[in-house]
């Protein structure tokens, strides 16, 4: 297959839904698995959830597990299995300890080399007092983002995004116009979220940048109490969902991702380059 072939073809993608427990070395082994299930699938990009490698809401248990990037136990095992497969790995986000000392919520590229492609840190914090008397303070455990990234898989452009972060539609809107074709939003949805707005956002996103949608998300009920929606979902251009998997159970589900798609879409309804600066109110 000529590089033109190559990138003319269909790309196959699968998304990881897990469940993931509270300990790197019990996620590790919980993940690894359906990263294989993948790759056996013919996938040639595996994009797992948000927290794929800890997912632990208590801060006191979760901060002393935490190491820096190089040192985690599932991403270097995820980058030993990109090696060893032959694809690429895009894990929704690892929780890891920043330079600073700080935590960071970050997406984590990975080559069919085992190689860091790229990383995205959560740019938007969920921060919030609701009626009922509960709140959710993301800052201060995470240290948001500063910057958008797009990353190249074999010639397809992708938008880096987490969780939250599909609420904010200048950010998709920003990824498209750079380039973006396929955004990856993985995520760890609360239930009630998930039921109200988890399919309708994702397609929103897709329809709105012209873009396909990969939302790998976390599901079920995890040993720290909490419940996540799960749904993985592919969403088209159009805003058709292709693919989902419509429980809450780990699970791999397998897409072939159309590389004209994106162009049509965005040739028939031009919102990316119709838009224009405005003043007010």
């Amino acid at each position: 297959m000529t590089g033109r072939e190559k990138y003319n073809a269909p790309m196959k993608i699968a998304l990881v839904q897990t469940r993931t427990p509270a300990t790197q070395a019990a996620a590790l082994a919980h993940v690894l698995p359906l990263v294989r299930e993948a790759a056996a699938g013919g996938a040639r990009l595996i994009v797992t959830p948000e927290g794929t490698n800890i997912l632990q809401k208590h801060r006191e248990t979760l901060l002393p597990q935490l190491t820096s990037l190089s040192d985690d136990p599932v991403v270097n095992g995820l980058r030993e299995a990109a090696s060893d497969l032959g694809v690429w790995i895009d894990i929704g986000s690892a929780l890891v300890l920043r330079e600073d000392g700080k935590v960071a919520n970050r997406q984590v590229l990975i080559d069919p080399h085992g190689a860091i492609a790229a990383t995205y840190d959560k740019l938007h914090m969920f921060d919030v007092d609701l009626p009922t008397g509960e709140t959710a303070r993301e800052s201060e455990t995470y240290e948001p983002g500063d910057r958008a990234v797009v990353a190249d898989v074999d010639g397809t452009r992708l938008g880096l995004t987490i969780c939250y972060d599909l609420r904010f539609p200048a950010l998709h809107r920003a990824l498209a116009m750079a380039g973006a074709t396929v955004l990856t939003i993985p995520a760890a949805f609360t239930r009630p979220t998930g039921e109200a707005h988890w399919e309708v956002l994702m397609r929103a996103r897709a329809i709105e940048t012209g873009s396909y949608v990969l939302a790998a998300a976390q599901g079920g009920f995890h040993e720290d109490g909490r419940g996540t929606w799960g749904r993985s979902l592919v969403v088209e251009p159009w805003g058709q969902v292709i693919a989902k998997l419509d429980h809450d159970e780990p699970g791999v589900l397998l897409a072939d991702l159309d590389p004209a798609a994106p162009s049509k879409a965005r040739a028939a309804i031009p919102v990316l380059t119709n838009a224009r600066a405005f003043t007010g109110p």
